[in-house]
């Protein structure tokens, strides 16, 4: 397969992640863009990059990149989205993908009309352990699904500047914990939720701060999920069928699943991949989906994406809550 030329734009935790990824295959990133030119030029030292652009926004004209990684806070995402897509770059771009569904439809139609493959950089459609799940869920052998419980708390302090809390950085449980939650059922559920009941706990700066979420679809398979960025939870995923139920713990990286079968108590461990892996696993199928190796929608899941776009959206609606780029 064709070796790729990636760029990221950004230079934060996750950035240095895929960098890392890419070091340790042998590889290394073909650029960096920053807002901040001098954080630009410590990556790169970093990570001996080569090329940095004095003007942010020429990596998306420059045409030797292949593939671009936004890892942005979320409210920057759709313009740089629109530029990279228009200039017929490849994106992995960090989740939330968007701030909503309008904002998404209008980054899916730049990635058509630029006959670019976009994809949200989302774990859990990568990690290899979700794809042996998905097998067994589907195989039939632990019956029918009836229920998923989410769990997703962390324990913040009340820095009201701090991009979790700050309106002005898109903050908040939902964009920032939730869409986890919301991925790791969406991935279990045999169809979209068609049914969506929430409350929510707003913090002192608007943002939510904690919130529970109920859902449904049309076979009834039912999944609740609970959300607090003040408040330390399990990372926990329940997957409840008839005859048995899947646990899995610190999901959104998740490399060991136990599964208790309901008749007998008896306990199966499930193993693959890697944790520490994790952004590999997204480069690997982002390649394969841009090289044609792999099926873009069985590899990338950008229809999931969308379904859990409508939850979000539609619970930030009911809520009132908004931010300030969707108010202009």
């Amino acid at each position: 397969m064709k070796t790729y030329n990636w760029a990221t734009y950004g230079t934060g935790v996750i950035a240095n992640q895929l960098a890392q990824a890419m070091a340790s295959q042998g590889r290394k990133l073909y650029s960096v863009s920053n807002r901040t030119y001098a954080k630009g030029v410590a990556f790169a030292e970093k990570y001996n990059i080569s090329k940095i652009y004095d003007n942010p926004e020429d990596v998306f004209t420059d045409e030797n990149v292949d593939i671009i990684y936004i890892s942005t806070p979320h409210n920057t995402h759709l313009p740089l989205l629109l530029k990279a897509l228009a200039n017929g770059k490849h994106v992995l771009c960090e989740k939330s993908i968007t701030l909503n569904s309008d904002e998404l439809a209008q980054a899916i139609a730049a990635a058509e009309s630029g006959h670019a493959i976009l994809a949200e950089a989302m774990t859990i459609y990568h990690m290899p352990l979700y794809t042996k799940l998905h097998k067994i869920a589907v195989s039939g052998e632990l019956g029918p699904l009836r229920m998923i419980q989410m769990n997703f708390g962390s324990y913040k302090e009340y820095d009201m500047a701090n991009r979790f809390f700050n309106r002005n950085l898109a903050g908040g449980a939902m964009l920032d914990i939730g869409v986890y939650a919301l991925s790791f059922a969406r991935w279990f559920m045999s169809s979209a939720p068609d049914q969506i009941l929430s409350q929510v706990k707003l913090a002192p700066t608007g943002v939510d701060e904690q919130a529970t979420i109920l859902l449904s679809n049309q076979e009834q398979e039912m999944a609740t999920i609970t959300l607090s960025l003040h408040a330390k939870q399990p990372k926990r995923g329940l997957v409840i069928f008839e005859k048995g139920y899947i646990e899995v713990y610190e999901y959104p990286r998740a490399e060991k699943a136990v599964i208790t079968y309901t008749e007998s108590g008896k306990k199966e461990t499930i193993e693959a991949g890697n944790t520490a892996d994790a952004l590999l696993y997204e480069v690997l199928d982002m390649e394969a989906a841009v090289s044609g190796e792999k099926d873009v929608t069985e590899t990338l899941h950008l229809d999931y994406t969308k379904d859990v776009m409508q939850v979000m959206t539609k619970c930030r609606s009911d809520w009132g809550m908004t931010y300030p780029e969707e108010e202009m």
